[in-house]
Formats: structure tokens, C-alpha cells, sequence
């Protein structure tokens, strides 16, 4: 599946089906929040596997863990609708920005533009 399958499949889950520029609007906003929680949801997990299980994932864990990656990116695929962008541009605006840290040799360190 390409990201621009995907997002023409997963935009029509979305409950608001008409979703807006605007950040403020609740179609919008409601996404934002998901995000958020949706992301929680597996830091969570993490926390849980490093706390209750010396930090070793199990098959199991994998696949509940990529549900909800499933769920970030279903919320990120939203947004970015909302916002006229696909992940298309999405993947490739993220790739050339780590890739140029990578050539400039400013992958680890601090800040959105080093």
C-alpha cells in the first residue's frame, strides 16, 4: 500500500468527513488532541514494558504497539489532509530534514533547525 492509498482509505473514517484549515474548528482540534493521546497511549506502553518486563517486548507487545502506531499515524494522515499536504510530503519533508543532519553531521544535538 502507498501513503497515497492509505490516505484516501483512512480519510474516510474521519466522523467530520469535511475537515477545515482552521485549528481552532472541532473537527480539527479533536485531531490534534488524538494525536496527543493517541502518541501517550504508546510512550505508555513502553514505560509499562520497561517497567513490568526489564524492558524485553514479547510478540505480543509488537503487535498492540503497532496498533497504535497505526493510530499516530492515522491522526497524522488527518492533519495532514486538513492542512491540503499529503504524507507523500509529509515523509519526504521529514527525510530530507534528517538527512541533511545526517550530511551535515547535526543528527544528535537540540533544536528544529541545526
Amino acid at each position: 500500500m502507498t501513503f497515497d492509498e492509505y490516505q484516501k482509505k483512512a480519510i474516510t473514517t474521519d466522523v467530520f468527513k469535511n475537515g477545515t484549515p482552521i485549528v481552532t474548528d472541532p473537527a480539527f482540534f479533536s485531531k490534534i488532541l488524538g494525536l496527543a493521546g493517541e502518541s501517550g497511549e504508546v510512550a505508555d506502553k513502553f514505560k509499562k514494558i520497561l517497567r513490568d518486563k526489564n524492558g524485553i517486548l514479547s510478540e505480543d507487545d509488537v503487535k498492540e504497539i503497532i496498533k497504535e502506531l497505526g493510530d499516530v499515524l492515522w491522526y497524522i494522515n488527518i492533519i495532514s489532509s486538513y492542512m491540503g499536504a499529503t504524507l507523500e510530503q509529509v515523509a519526504k519533508s521529514n527525510l530530507d530534514k534528517v538527512l541533511g543532519r545526517k550530511e551535515r553531521d547535526l543528527i544528535k544535538g537540540s533544536g528544529d533547525n541545526r
